[in-house]
């Protein structure tokens, strides 16, 4: 399709796109027909490629918001992307990148995308763009983080994981709007090793696929054991660098969270699979149970994406914050950070407000004497989710939501309550 469209943009047919889709079109060099296009497009996708750099002029393209480029060939974040004028989201996954020049870094950056590069050092003007929300660094070889991201003002989620920090940047728990954080499988990373169950290939039968995601496949299965034989889910391991880290530092998590009913924890390690795939054995999910929300677009960013006709009752939005934060309370009070606390990651029964916490990708473990104001980091992200709760709440809403919330958004990390503060809070009197 991408060849197609490659074609009819040569051949002039596609004036007035908003969008452009050039993947794995074998590009050499930047087509200069995309100009033809500069007062309408907003969207442009160029990767995988083998483009080695960006024209100096690209920022005729003034309407510009969203580029991607991943899986190219650069050496170095053009510099031509600052001086595009409505550039707000970038993303050079998997690039060869080596350099970040500040130059390259446009006005109204919002969200960055550098994962799986080798990059090893980042200007301080990240830090002075003042749109920054969403940066995604992991797979890189960074040591440190500029301190500029102290003062930038909406910076929200954070992806640090699988580099070559030797101390997590000591500024994090400061930040007044941090939410999601992740930075599992640096050198100073001290997580322990799991003790699980292992359960062998032989004993599974692959059924159906429920879903997927950036870190696996998950199918339902039965499990033969003795005389038993139980439905299960198992979750099959890509085993590539995700834009939350690596996914056996996911399976770790899952396993180290322990057992609890808000988790969607897991019962064993696989073992045995023909092609050497690392895998999970998990509880099954009742089968009509939904993700809460879909997650961020190009437009929301940090937020995600609900069904615009989900109303809730005060009862079941009540019910959710409540099972919710018993599990963020679970987690911490293991050391545990789930760094990805969002609606996307909550499965609930769709009206009566049973739910459960999943996905692992993001968690990790704080450095000793660091646990409690990196768990207030986590609180802001439980403020978020009780504040999208309460737009969605059909009638009156209990009023401990909305003192909760506010009390999770404090702007000083140090005011806001621990994950159990907030269960206690929220429990029946």
């Amino acid at each position: 399709m991408s060849h197609a469209t490659l074609e009819a943009l040569r051949r002039g047919t596609l004036a007035g796109a908003r969008e452009l889709h050039l993947t794995g079109c074998g590009l050499t060099e930047f087509p200069p027909e995309i100009y033809g296009l500069a007062e309408t497009l907003e969207v442009l996708d160029i990767g995988h490629n083998t483009l080695v750099d960006l024209p100096a002029d690209l920022y005729r393209l003034g309407q510009l918001r969203v580029l991607f480029a991943s899986g190219n060939r650069f050496a170095r974040l053009p510099p031509a992307l600052g001086d595009c004028p409505a550039l707000s989201q970038i993303g050079f996954r998997a690039s060869g990148l080596s350099e970040v020049p500040a130059e390259a870094l446009p006005p109204r950056l919002r969200w960055l995308t550098l994962t799986d590069n080798a990059i090893t050092a980042l200007p301080a003007a990240l830090g002075e763009r003042p749109a920054l929300a969403k940066l995604m660094l992991a797979g890189n070889r960074l040591q440190h983080l500029p301190e500029t991201l102290l003062g930038a003002p909406g910076l929200e989620l954070l992806r640090i994981a699988a580099n070559h920090f030797e101390a997590l940047p000591h500024w994090l728990e400061a930040h007044p709007t941090l939410a999601w954080l992740a930075w599992a499988g640096n050198p100073f990373d001290k997580a322990p090793s799991p003790k699980a169950a292992a359960i062998h290939w032989r004993e599974l039968e692959l059924g159906a696929l429920l879903g997927q995601g950036a870190s696996g496949l998950v199918h339902h299965a039965l499990r033969q054991s003795g005389e038993t034989r139980e439905a299960v889910a198992l979750k099959l391991f890509k085993g590539a660098m995700t834009s939350d880290g690596l996914p056996r530092h996911e399976m770790a998590a899952c396993l180290l969270a322990g057992g609890h009913p808000q988790l969607v924890g897991a019962i064993g390690r696989l073992k045995g699979h023909p092609e050497g795939q690392e895998g999970l054995i998990m509880p099954l999910i009742p089968g009509d149970w939904r993700a809460l929300a879909g997650p961020p677009s190009l437009e929301s960013c940090t937020r995600d994406v609900y069904d615009p006709g989900l109303r809730l009752s005060p009862l079941a939005a009540l019910r959710l914050a409540r099972r919710v934060a018993a599990a963020a309370a679970h987690l911490h009070g293991r050391g545990l950070l789930h760094g990805d606390l969002y609606a996307h990651n909550i499965l609930w029964d769709g009206a009566a407000g049973e739910a459960v916490l999943s996905d692992f990708g993001a968690a990790c473990f704080p450095p000793p004497g660091r646990a409690d104001g990196l768990q207030r980091v986590e609180a802001r992200a439980f403020g978020i989710l009780l504040g999208e709760l309460l737009a969605r709440i059909e009638s009156d809403a209990p009023a401990i939501l909305s003192e909760v919330r506010a009390w999770c958004l404090e702007p000083r990390p140090e005011d806001r309550p621990s994950m159990a503060e907030v269960a206690r809070a929220l429990s029946p009197a």
